[in-house]
């Protein structure tokens, strides 16, 4: 058993999410409004028997224990199996004894900080000498935090004193070696050790799982310096891939869709405790791909940079521009995958002044801040005379266009050229013009993608008949009267639990012993092209959202982005989860990530997928003589011409999977109305047939979408 099959043995979900929502008994299942969205009739449904859970509303959205607790908590699924592990008490990774013990002495610093973090905030909130008095009214009065403030981020004081943070932690069984290791204290040449903060105002600084990693200081002397101190890079704390605040304004940024960066956890603080909780605070003096990595697009859809209105602020908000540029990139082209905007502070102010001010008018001054090409033609061209020769302004051009062309919309990059071009009197076609110079230079520097591959034919989706509807309806109906089928019937396929499903590892069979169906071919082939050439699985989202044109239901439900729950096969599954996390770290290669990260199974998968351009073939005819197979190869060889776009293969076949999944959802949605039917459950039926009529138009654009792609390859 796979440690997320027992992990799912072990929980009840009824008893699990009874914890978070306060679930009533309703026939064979049980409902509640959904946590997920404001609703007034119970629209969320959990099925203790098929350990799933659904929405029927707004959001339409459904899964297991693991999905809930993923989009609950805002957790990944690697944390979401971690936690749930623990609470079932189930080991979710066979390590080394050397990991084991690597392991084991991560947590006993992450401990060991948790304990430094609980010391100074006593030496704040409960003052034993005039020092920690005056360090409390400075953080009240002059900082402006208030007592559930100063509480909910464990703000501390560190006291006056050379030895004061080493002795108290030496006292309670930590040493010496493991306080330089975490930067509490310092070791000098002559072998002396001393406490790194004396004297300072103290900000534990979490990881996004909440976790206290290290520690910025404010000194509370003014002739002390620096002014601003932050624990040194240590086995858990760099500061370049951790976003202060995160931990707190996480389920903020998922709801709202978009993050406000700041440069300070001060900012940071002021703006979480004024109630903007989508406010978090870089580490640095700009944005790295990493930080970005933490929030987008895992979270946002939309970042606002408010950085400081000094020329440093200012200069680190043009710096994280370009890097937005080059880690959100969509597509080759450089087109942005998020909405970058820029908050230019009025009056010269700092964000933490700013709210602390005027609270009130913070929503305003994030309502006007400027789109990326406003702002860096205003900044690039501020000193620009007008009688600026053709060379300089030529210069300004070629610096500015390959951010004005990161833009989502064509519409937008050509809107922003005519801009580009106004400001410096250049012709607009000569500004076109080197943008496409710019284009082709980034389709140059691209990595080289691996040889085009043909595709399987359109042929192989497996479409379910209403026989095969009316007779999954007879079994279901007989499973809800008791009656058991046949012992040589087939178990069914999935379908509730279809949308959102996390991934349960798999087990020690042979994944090739699987059979290939037509939809399995579709799928791998669908994630060997994501795989070879990760920035299709942008272009597939930009596609999904074109077809829905606007439609908000249909952006929210059937046309989301391109996921695990567009894939059937548990392995494909796994995979594709993968996949997406390797999309947002930035440590290693995609490719690299998944080989370090996948168990042996699934790694040999991978590598079946990957490595062995016979694949599609060979999943094709697996019962076939060699003959058949040899002559197919020959007729697949004959398709990868140098003409094939594998991109534009991979589209439609995504657009494929995307069917399937909808017709999927149409048949899970099919027995929730039996169910709701059965119940006479009015408001549950009227939501289903809702549903039915956004799949339905879903359906009905996605095959117009279907029919123009395919004459484009006929």
């Amino acid at each position: 058993m796979s440690p997320t099959d027992e992990i799912k043995a072990r929980l009840d979900i009824v008893n699990y999410i009874s914890q978070y929502v306060p679930l009533k008994k309703a026939g064979r299942t049980y409902k509640a409004c959904c946590p997920f969205h404001n609703e007034s009739t119970p629209s969320f449904n959990v099925d203790p028997d098929r350990g799933s859970w659904r929405c029927f509303g707004a959001c339409g959205e459904g899964g297991d224990i693991f999905s809930f607790a993923q989009k609950y908590h805002g957790w990944d699924f690697r944390q979401a199996l971690e936690e749930l592990g623990k609470l079932a008490g189930v080991e979710v990774r066979k390590q080394s004894p050397q990991q084991r013990e690597q392991d084991a002495h991560r947590d006993h610093l992450r401990g060991l900080m948790k304990a430094a973090a609980e010391l100074f905030h006593a030496h704040l909130t409960e003052p034993q000498s005039e020092q920690a008095r005056l360090a409390a009214a400075y953080a009240r009065q002059k900082r402006g935090f208030t007592d559930e403030t100063i509480t909910a981020f464990q703000i501390g004081f560190a006291p006056h004193g050379w030895s004061n943070t080493l002795d108290a932690l030496t006292a309670i069984g930590y040493d010496v070696a493991d306080l330089i290791a975490v930067g509490l204290v310092i070791k000098n040449d002559q072998g002396r050790v001393y406490d790194r903060f004396r004297h300072r105002l103290m900000i534990p600084i979490r990881d996004e799982r909440g976790r206290v990693v290290g520690f910025g200081a404010r000194a509370l002397n003014p002739e002390d310096n620096p002014k601003y101190l932050n624990s040194p890079q240590t086995p858990l704390f760099d500061k370049s891939r951790i976003l202060f605040g995160l931990d707190t304004a996480r389920r903020a940024i998922r709801e709202s869709e978009t993050a406000v960066i700041v440069e300070g956890y001060m900012d940071a603080i002021q703006a979480q405790q004024a109630g903007f909780y989508n406010v978090v605070a870089q580490m640095g003096t700009a944005m790295t791909e990493t930080q970005l990595g933490l929030i987008a697009p895992r979270y946002a859809k939309k970042i606002i940079l408010a950085l400081d209105a000094d020329a440093a602020g200012q200069n680190a908000a043009r710096r994280s521009l370009e890097v937005a540029r080059q880690t959100l990139q969509a597509d080759y082209a450089g087109r942005m995958s998020v909405d970058m905007r820029v908050l230019q502070m009025p009056d010269a102010k700092d964000p933490d002044d700013l709210i602390r001010e005027a609270p009130e008018m913070w929503q305003a001054h994030l309502d006007a801040a400027l789109p990326v090409a406003d702002f860096v033609i205003q900044m690039e061209a501020a000193g620009l005379s007008d009688d600026a020769g053709i060379h300089q302004r030529e210069a300004i051009a070629r610096r500015l266009l390959p951010i004005l062309i990161a833009s989502e919309s064509d519409i937008y990059t050509h809107e922003n050229i005519q801009k580009l071009a106004l400001r410096l009197r250049i012709p607009e076609k000569k500004l076109l013009a080197w943008a496409g110079q710019q284009r082709e230079q980034m389709l140059r520097s691209a990595p080289p993608a691996a040889p085009d591959h043909a595709a399987p034919p359109d042929g192989d989706m497996v479409e379910v008949s209403d026989d095969d509807f009316y007779s999954d309806v007879e079994a279901y109906r007989q499973m809800q009267s008791g009656e058991m089928p046949p012992a040589s019937s087939a178990p069914p396929t999935a379908t509730d639990d279809d949308d959102l499903t996390p991934i349960p590892r798999p087990s020690a069979v042979p994944l090739t012993a699987q059979a290939a169906s037509g939809d399995n071919v579709q799928e791998g082939y669908c994630l060997r092209m994501l795989f070879l050439h990760p920035p299709v699985y942008y272009q597939i989202n930009r596609r999904l959202r074109e077809i829905a044109a606007g439609d908000d239901d249909l952006l929210e439900t059937a046309f989301i982005d391109f996921g695990v729950a567009d894939f059937t096969r548990h392995d494909y599954r796994a995979l594709m989860q993968m996949f997406l996390f390797g999309l947002r770290q930035a440590e290693a290669e995609l490719l690299d990530f998944m080989r370090e990260t996948l168990d042996p199974a699934m790694r040999a998968e991978l590598e079946r997928l990957i490595d062995d351009e016979r694949v599609t073939v060979s999943q094709r005819v697996n019962s076939r003589f060699d003959a058949d197979r040899e002559q197919l190869w020959k007729q697949h060889k004959r398709r990868a011409m140098p003409a094939f776009d594998p991109e534009k293969e991979a589209i439609l076949k995504a657009l494929e999977l995307r069917r399937a999944r909808l017709k999927r959802e149409v048949d899970a949605g099919r027995f929730a109305m039996i169910d709701a039917q059965r119940q006479r459950d009015e408001a549950a039926a009227a939501q289903i047939s809702a549903q039915f009529i956004i799949i339905r138009r879903a359906l009905e654009r996605l095959d117009g979408a279907l029919a123009d792609q395919r004459r484009k390859f006929a």
